[in-house]
């Protein structure tokens, strides 16, 4: 697909609210966990108006961002019930009832965006957001919360043994949990939205999170030091209620899928640009940022998350995606 013009986009930020449309054939209820000024947000919104346009008016999106509707939890399962019509949440929270998907998370899976959008918009990213159907789902497109970092506010993170005995908020995802336990950390799986007043409290030490996920959620107000471990990369897959997503005629089915499709390629461009220039941001803003930790302490502890996977599922696609690095 060409290159979205990111000008036209930046103007349906400025001059649209989503909200206001009025009701079509179709009435759906998105969910999300952006901030106001998340990526997820911005992306959504425009796949909002792009499923409008294509439809010519029968297909309106509602949107609910910041998660009003509940926890990533109460999101994805508001979604399968059919209370809620198409969610996106992070991979971790679908792992909870389909652990195929642990794959994704896996430590130092994908090398960069490149080896990520080569893998996620080919046979394996297809067959993934298939195998969601046998839980009551559809899936759309791959959106993503991104690449992860390590904040914290006890010591700056040089290699795995520095976050020794670290209280650290992660996703509820085995691989994420089984890879702080090797570093020796002490993995906090919680909700995303109950983690900025977790650290301010100090009821955990850190966090860990893409670098445009710390600054739109103001994460640099509440911790000093910023590692560039770019540990493991997150999806945040598009679903639908399958039901729902089913009682459509194909060519709305083929809008909402163009539609998400567009948002979330558009997303992966802004968390490109974002990055960049929010790290300089955090850097004037007070946080101690380690560029070049040593990664190799931390693929070390990796490895037992891996043989985790590899026992139950074997070891055919996590080589075919190793063997997708560009």
């Amino acid at each position: 697909m060409k290159k979205l013009n990111i000008i036209s986009a930046g103007l349906v930020f400025g001059l649209l609210s989503i909200n206001a449309f009025s009701a079509g054939n179709h009435t759906f209820a998105l969910s999300h966990y952006g901030s106001p000024n998340d990526t997820v947000t911005k992306a959504t919104e425009f796949m909002a108006k792009r499923a409008y346009e294509l439809s010519n008016g029968r297909i309106t999106i509602k949107l609910h961002p910041n998660s009003e509707l509940g926890n990533s939890t109460t999101q994805i399962d508001g979604t399968r019930m059919g209370t809620i019509d198409i969610v996106v949440v992070g991979n971790p929270y679908y792992t909870t009832f389909n652990q195929e998907l642990n794959l994704l998370d896996l430590p130092f899976l994908f090398s960069d965006e490149k080896h990520v959008n080569k893998v996620l918009n080919g046979d394996i990213g297809t067959y993934l957001l298939n195998s969601l159907e046998k839980f009551g789902l559809r899936g759309l497109a791959f959106y993503e919360i991104g690449f992860r970092d390590i904040t914290n506010n006890k010591r700056q993170i040089h290699s795995s043994s520095d976050l020794s005995h670290l209280k650290l908020r992660t996703t509820p995802n085995s691989a994420h949990i089984s890879a702080f336990k090797a570093w020796n950390a002490n993995p906090t799986p919680m909700p995303f939205n109950e983690v900025y007043f977790s650290l301010k409290t100090g009821v955990i030490d850190g966090q860990e999170n893409p670098v445009h996920h710390i600054y739109n959620n103001n994460l640099q107000e509440v911790q000093k030091y910023l590692s560039m471990t770019h540990h493991a990369y997150t999806a945040a897959p598009m679903s639908m209620n399958l039901d729902r997503f089913n009682s459509l005629d194909i060519e709305d089915q083929e809008i909402l899928l163009k539609a998400a499709k567009e948002g979330a390629e558009l997303e992966k461009q802004l968390n490109i640009e974002e990055n960049k220039h929010y790290l300089d941001k955090l850097k004037q803003q007070g946080m101690q940022i380690e560029l070049s930790p040593d990664i190799s302490s931390f693929q070390e502890g990796a490895k037992k998350a891996w043989e985790d996977y590899s026992k139950k599922y074997g070891n055919e696609t996590i080589n075919k995606i190793l063997s997708e690095k560009i």
